[in-house]
């Protein structure tokens, strides 16, 4: 639908289509540009729907829906895609930067959601929350007949060591809370590369001395599967591992062997490699583990977090518009 159009004094207003709205809460307020322009709303997009609809578009506004470069070649108008995330994989860069189209993405508005999800995830692991939770509603406190029972297992965070892959201003944060809880926190070398310095621990000594391994990598083909069975093998302390950064990350069907064979200790994952995941995706057939946690990719998704964002992605269009660039990364 067409949300609004402003402008008499300009021949065609400038046209901003925003692909997905539904992925930004409906609680979101987006404010108007500062600019005339005529707004083009669409609620979901498929595939097959992308290039009809950006076909006249000056600036485009996707969070999910892929724009390739099939789609790029009947917008001749395009000039700015604006991405409501950080991450840009859903968007041809090389096929953008060859068509003088400025891709921009969002960041830093996650720097207190994304790490407090992922310590929710650790707490409830560590300590063994869900399954607790869900013992109790077995009638297993009834059962125990006294004040407490110890079917699971608990443990602190204070003392242990917690490994972050990825050191940019999520893991750093992440990094903060690790340190404010007692705990000895690494961040990992690159896979494969030496040399990064004494603030870095090399891949695989990461991975055996870690209790609890968090991820915060972008999703690149140097990262695709950095975990997989011979990462599993290596982890000597059967670490909780913690995903809240990609889907494809970690190979998920090798997460299922680790968990099942007690490679590892649980894991917390608000990613997959399919989003929504089918019901034979490898992570729903984890589900019945009392040490696996799957939140539906809401780490981000915190009131202020998400308002900051749309603060943000109407600033960035704005500032376009204008003749600033921000956050550019083509």
């Amino acid at each position: 639908m067409i949300e609004a159009a402003m402008t008499e004094t300009a021949a065609r207003p400038l046209r901003v289509v925003m692909l997905d709205r539904e992925t930004i809460s409906p609680e979101t307020v987006l404010r108007p540009q500062a600019f005339p322009h005529e707004l083009v709303v669409y609620q979901r997009t498929a595939r097959d729907e992308v290039a009809a609809r950006i076909a006249d578009a000056d600036i485009v506004v996707t969070n999910k829906v892929p724009v390739r470069a099939d789609a790029l070649e009947g917008a001749a108008r395009l000039k700015l895609i604006a991405v409501a995330a950080t991450g840009t994989d859903v968007i041809d860069l090389a096929a953008c930067t060859a068509r003088g189209i400025t891709v921009s993405n969002i960041r830093g508005y996650a720097v207190h959601t994304v790490p407090e999800h992922t310590f929710a995830l650790i707490f409830a692991l560590r300590r063994s929350i869900t399954a607790y939770l869900e013992a109790v509603r077995r009638g297993r406190w009834q059962e125990a007949g006294q004040f407490c029972f110890f079917d699971y297992p608990i443990r602190d965070l204070a003392g242990s060591t917690l490994g972050i892959i990825g050191d940019g201003s999520l893991g750093r944060s992440v990094a903060r809370v690790g340190e404010a809880l007692g705990m000895k926190v690494l961040f990992a070398a690159h896979k494969g590369r030496t040399g990064m310095g004494s603030l870095y621990t090399p891949f695989e000594d990461l991975l055996r001395t870690s209790d609890i391994i968090t991820l915060h990598a972008p999703l690149r083909p140097a990262t695709r599967n950095m975990i997989g069975a011979a990462e599993f093998a290596l982890m000597e302390r059967r670490p909780l591992l913690i995903n809240t950064g990609r889907g494809g990350l970690v190979d998920e069907v090798a997460l299922g062997e680790a968990l099942r064979s007690g490679q590892i200790g649980g894991a917390g994952f608000d990613v997959a490699t399919a989003e929504p995941p089918p019901a034979d995706h490898p992570l729903m057939g984890l589900l019945d583990l009392p040490n696996f946690i799957l939140t539906p990719h809401v780490a981000w998704a915190s009131r202020e977090a998400i308002q900051s964002l749309a603060d943000q992605l109407v600033d960035i269009i704005d500032a376009f518009q204008r003749g600033e660039k921000r956050n550019v990364v083509n």
